[in-house]
């Protein structure tokens, strides 16, 4: 593997501290309101912040696969997250398996795709349902369509 610095940075390099560090206000906001105790759940909020501002022009950064895949990973988890064997390694493991399958699955068929609400699914069927969560996740999701949709000729994407 042979690193190179991508052709398009010397040109663009503000863009891509911009892009960058707007990306690191929002996980920083999201890590404040959440707390560490979601980890998992700011991670996929991270990844989809990392769509929104380095890959704006992707099909994963419509707001309503934004929105509608992070909802979808959030109720999914949750519903996963009241199962009571979870403490039992095979039964747990294929449980979380599963709450990512069936968030796939789903997504795909309603066409909300959108990867990181995979990591949405999985976080919340570690972490359970709270309502910081899911005030949390929400905001989240639909300030980052919001920017998605707005932002857009203010981005460029640098992938």
């Amino acid at each position: 593997i042979r690193m190179k610095i991508d052709s398009q940075f010397p040109s663009h390099w503000r863009n891509y501290v911009l892009q960058s560090v707007y990306a690191s206000v929002t996980v920083f906001l999201i890590t404040l309101v959440l707390g560490m105790e979601h980890a998992v759940i700011i991670a996929s909020i991270g990844a989809t912040a990392f769509i929104v501002f380095a890959m704006s022009n992707s099909i994963s950064c419509q707001p309503k696969r934004i929105i509608g895949g992070h909802l979808l990973g959030f109720f999914v988890g949750a519903c996963f997250a009241v199962f009571p064997f979870m403490n039992f390694l095979l039964i747990g493991a294929l449980w979380h398996a599963l709450a990512v399958g069936i968030t796939l699955f789903a997504m795909v068929v309603l066409d909300f795709e959108h990867p990181p609400a995979a990591g949405t699914a999985l976080g919340m069927t570690v972490t359970g349902y709270s309502q910081d969560a899911a005030i949390a996740i929400i905001t989240s999701v639909i300030l980052l369509a919001f920017i998605s949709h707005y932002a857009k000729p203010f981005i460029r994407d640098l992938v």
